[in-house]
């Protein structure tokens, strides 16, 4: 049947009634907020909200990195927070989770002969936006792990710097709860519970670029020990620039951390080679075959993942290893997070112990000395290439 056709002034006058019904049924519906108009108002931040947001933050990562080192089922740092700021039951929930992984990631740890002895978190706040009920709070957190039983010349400790994103939404009586933690940084931390898959940038130049092949992740691996005179590199130049720009950036080059596609990885580790004697391939950006970095341009193989690869294979400036246990200081080692033949990141070598771990530095998230048994045991399941240099 054809719906009824209403004047104009009918119309108007349905039209009005049903927006005055709406009003009336729409004030029935509003929540019923008795407590005063401060708590119908949207609370303010001062800076003692500011200040317990930091410290929750703080709590939040020191927890997830207690979770490596301390006991098996602590009471969490988190929980002394409730009231004003506290977490929200799915938040609560999902910190339960990370933490649970993480202390699975620490029994895998300890089958490889790694223990971390003592750790410290600190998380300073960087900017906190507010709009109504709803705040973004960005915060830095740098983590310091002190390994168990180190020896000789080994690394005492190993750090990083991460960027986060906390968010908070206030209840109806102006109480904020966390409701979601979001890493920024493109990147792997050493607490940090799931990686992030990137893509590879389409390049021009050659249809068939070559393939790397897969390194086993076994240890001990059999011997491959590396000649450090036979190339003419500085390997030992490459270690000191990652020591000193894995935290603090080198001016002199763009900083591509958080801006997605990969991060700064490959452009950290490209830097690195580069003071250790790499000479620049100039040419087309988007020609594989080359290979230049500086403050004003960069080629698609000196900043990203895959296409390093392509360049370091096809120019013969490095070979694959057939275990990533036997990468030595200024080789590079990259990973295939989820498997599907694109590779996610970039990090060298920066010491090897005398038992054969390496230790690696790198960009997004910045940090220094891991070793490789601690990236294993977090990432199991990914692919792994290793590159003499």
């Amino acid at each position: 049947m054809k719906s009824r056709k209403l004047s104009r002034k009918r119309q108007r006058a349905t039209i009005v009634g049903a927006a005055a019904a709406s009003v009336v049924a729409g004030a029935a519906l509003l929540p019923n907020w008795s407590a005063g108009a401060a708590s119908v108002a949207d609370p303010t931040v001062d800076a003692a909200t500011k200040a317990t947001f930091q410290r929750l933050a703080d709590a939040v990562f020191t927890d997830r990195t207690d979770a490596l080192v301390g006991d098996d089922g602590a009471k969490q740092k988190t929980s002394r927070f409730s009231g004003d700021v506290r977490l929200s039951s799915a938040q609560s929930r999902a910190e339960k989770s990370a933490l649970a992984k993480l202390e699975s990631r620490k029994a895998r740890l300890a089958e490889l002969g790694e223990k971390y002895r003592s750790a410290n978190t600190k998380v300073t706040l960087d900017r906190t936006r507010v709009k109504g009920r709803h705040a973004s709070v960005d915060v830095t957190e740098t983590t310091t792990l002190a390994y168990d039983k180190a020896t000789g010349t080994e690394p005492k400790t190993t750090g990083f710097e991460a960027h986060h994103t906390l968010t908070f939404k206030a209840d109806r009586e102006g109480n904020w709860q966390l409701t979601n933690v979001r890493d920024t940084d493109d990147g792997v931390a050493v607490n940090q519970v799931q990686a992030t898959a990137f893509v590879a940038t389409p390049m021009t130049g050659d249809s068939t670029p070559p393939s790397a092949t897969r390194s086993a992740t076994t240890w001990p691996a059999p011997a491959k020990a590396k000649n450090f005179t036979a190339s003419g590199y500085d390997y030992k130049a490459m270690a000191a620039y990652a020591a000193k720009y894995w935290k603090n950036y080198n001016p002199a080059y763009p900083n591509f951390n958080g801006e997605g596609a990969g991060g700064d990885c490959t452009n950290f580790v490209s830097q690195s080679l580069k003071a250790g004697g790499w000479k620049h391939v100039p040419g087309y950006v988007n020609d594989f075959h080359k290979w230049f970095g500086n403050s004003d341009i960069q080629s698609d193989s000196f900043v990203g993942v895959n296409e390093f690869s392509w360049f370091a294979l096809s120019s013969k400036r490095v070979t694959s290893l057939a275990n990533v246990y036997q990468a030595d200081i200024g080789d590079v080692v990259q990973m295939d997070f989820n498997k599907d033949g694109s590779k996610d990141h970039t990090m060298i070598v920066t010491y090897r112990s005398p038992q054969g771990v390496p230790y690696l530095s790198y960009h997004s998230t910045n940090t220094y000395n891991r070793s490789l048994a601690s990236i294993i045991a977090s990432y199991p399941n990914a692919a792994y290439y290793a590159y003499r240099t």
